[in-house]
């Protein structure tokens, strides 16, 4: 969060109140048409994404998150952040007191959103930030901060090199998911041996190529499922030789298959809309 819309100027939000607010936690909401980029920023209190419709990318240099229905980014203070409108989103910005943060995940992380978060998150979004406050106002933010604190991370997250070159080689490999070159081509391609290329893609992302790689292909195969393409397809553009392998890649990273994400995705959907019909 922090910039408006394109449709109200983009230009930067006025968040002062929400930022110094007696709140323990303040929100705002702003709708992005796809492919709208927020540029960096950060904020001085915890920071929860939540994008009731659509599909938003939050990346930082501790890494990249996905932000499909039913799941939110939680950063902590001061990250600074990019926001990328995968599809048309509504973003909710939840803003958590410093004072308040460190009951929450030390790490920055992706999160479920229970329904009783998203009637929570709902809510704090439409309190004013300056007094005078109601009582509801401040329980809303406790027992939301309540909530934080029983949630557990969500395989959303790919992390991202701190090395230069590493971080060549993973823009090279997101631009085109269903690329077939190993490591070694890869390694070979950048005038450095494999046996380097290991060695410093798993220190600078705490994790071997072949399963960045994998992760980075299932989270892009997301934003492609929820863009509408056949599930298939979206298996093939994904670098998969089948339907069936995807999903079984899928289902063990995510916990279910990408029919029941998507089916779970459209419920979500559709409870919003109700609402804002």
């Amino acid at each position: 969060m922090g910039f408006a819309s394109p449709e109200r100027g983009g230009h930067a939000l006025d968040l002062r109140h929400a930022q110094i607010s007696d709140l323990p936690v303040t929100g705002v909401v702003e709708r992005y048409p796809a492919a709208h980029v927020v540029p960096p920023h950060s904020h001085s209190r915890g920071h929860l994404i939540y994008a009731s419709t659509g599909v938003l990318l939050v990346k930082a240099s501790t890494g990249q998150w996905l932000v499909p229905p039913t799941t939110a980014v939680w950063l902590c203070p001061s990250v600074q952040h990019q926001l990328t409108a995968v599809t048309a989103v509504t973003a909710h910005g939840i803003f958590v007191a410093e004072c308040y943060t460190a009951q929450l995940a030390r790490n920055d992380c992706v999160v479920h959103v229970s329904p009783l978060m998203r009637e929570l998150i709902t809510a704090l979004v439409k309190v004013p930030h300056q007094p005078p406050f109601q009582a509801r106002d401040v329980l809303l933010g406790q027992l939301l901060i309540e909530e934080l604190t029983t949630v557990a991370d969500l395989p959303f997250h790919l992390p991202w090199p701190n090395d230069g070159l590493m971080g060549k080689i993973c823009e090279s490999l997101m631009r085109d998911p269903a690329q077939v070159s190993n490591a070694e081509v890869v390694a070979q391609d950048h005038a450095i041996t494999s046996k380097t290329l290991h060695r410093r893609f798993l220190k600078s992302t705490g994790m071997n190529f072949g399963k960045w790689r994998q992760k980075m292909r299932l989270l892009k195969s997301i934003e492609m499922l929820l863009q509408g393409m056949p599930i298939t397809s979206v298996a093939l553009e994904s670098g998969y030789e089948s339907h069936s392998a995807y999903s079984v890649a899928f289902k063990k990273t995510f916990g279910c298959p990408p029919s029941e994400f998507l089916a779970s995705a459209a419920g979500t959907r559709e409870v919003e809309e109700g609402y804002i019909r």
